[in-house]
């Protein structure tokens, strides 16, 4: 059987969600949690919908992982000596869940955990991933209970050009300018949001949503954001950028801890699998 998890960590402590040999990352915990608490060796392997940076926040990642059925029963507990009707999946999985909390690290919590319907996969499914990273610009710095997750821009910002440069960056295109390349893989991504408000406190809050991020996409768009915010560049910088399709060494990437994965959004049941089809293609540019 196929489960879906629904999960959230702090960043801050992992070297990403990636696993690693000799280093602490979220994929490492949560597979040895689930061998502990489902008595496996070797430990299940998950699938992520997306890989997050060292340092980078997500309240709505979601992986998938395959189990036998019949490992579920590992979570039941000793049994009393009346004849008892086995618990259902439903229950087991409540039960699993309630199992991981007891032996998860407190910088990682699995919200929800479901028999997957047929077809889904965790990565290849989803149609969006939501980011949103969070920036103060407030000239006594941050808020130091939100200091993990915040960055502190010395400079004043104006969010208006920011929202400017950012227009021009929507939509579908090769964004290698904004991406750290990997051997075999595409960087034309579709880029369906990218904007900038401000909440009642203040904090400049920048949502951003793709199809699907390349490695780094997410900071470097917001490092060249900030850029244009403090007025270093022109507001047709970042466009500019993207046209080029190469590196620029003007961008700085943003740092982690600002960035957090907020939410991944996935087809009716009845689309699952034509939308794996189509995410697994190479995607090129028509125009």
């Amino acid at each position: 059987m196929r489960l879906r998890l629904d999960l959230a960590y702090d960043g801050t402590d992992f070297s990403g969600w990636a696993r690693q040999p000799g280093r602490r990352t979220v994929q490492g915990e949560l597979e040895a949690a689930l061998g502990r608490v489902l008595r496996l060796d070797p430990a299940p392997s998950l699938t992520v919908a997306g890989r997050t940076d060292a340092g980078v926040h997500a309240r709505g990642q979601v992986a998938h992982v395959d189990l036998p059925p019949e490992t579920l029963a590992a979570v039941d507990g000793r049994r009393s000596g009346a004849v008892e009707e086995p618990p259902g999946t439903a229950e087991r999985l409540t039960r699993l869940i309630r199992r991981l909390a007891g032996v998860l690290p407190p910088d990682v919590r699995v919200w929800t955990v479901t028999e997957a319907p047929e077809g889904f996969d965790a990565r290849f499914s989803a149609m969006f991933r939501r980011y949103v990273y969070r920036v103060t610009d407030a000239p006594g710095g941050v808020d130091p209970l939100r200091r993990r997750e915040i960055l502190w821009h010395a400079r004043p910002l104006d969010m208006e050009r920011m929202n400017a440069a950012a227009a021009r960056l929507l939509g579908e295109h090769d964004f290698a300018a904004f991406c750290k390349r990997r051997d075999g893989a595409t960087t034309i991504r579709e880029l369906q949001r990218l904007e900038w408000a401000r909440d009642p406190d203040g904090l400049l809050v920048a949502t951003v949503v793709a199809d699907a991020f390349c490695h780094s996409m997410v900071r470097a768009l917001v490092g060249s954001l900030l850029a244009v915010g403090e007025g270093l560049r022109p507001v047709e910088w970042p466009g500019t950028v993207l046209a080029n399709a190469v590196r620029d060494s003007g961008v700085n990437v943003a740092p982690a801890h600002g960035l957090c994965l907020e939410e991944v959004g996935y087809p009716t049941p009845d689309a699952l699998l034509d939308r794996a089809r189509q995410t697994r293609r190479l995607r090129t540019l028509t125009r």
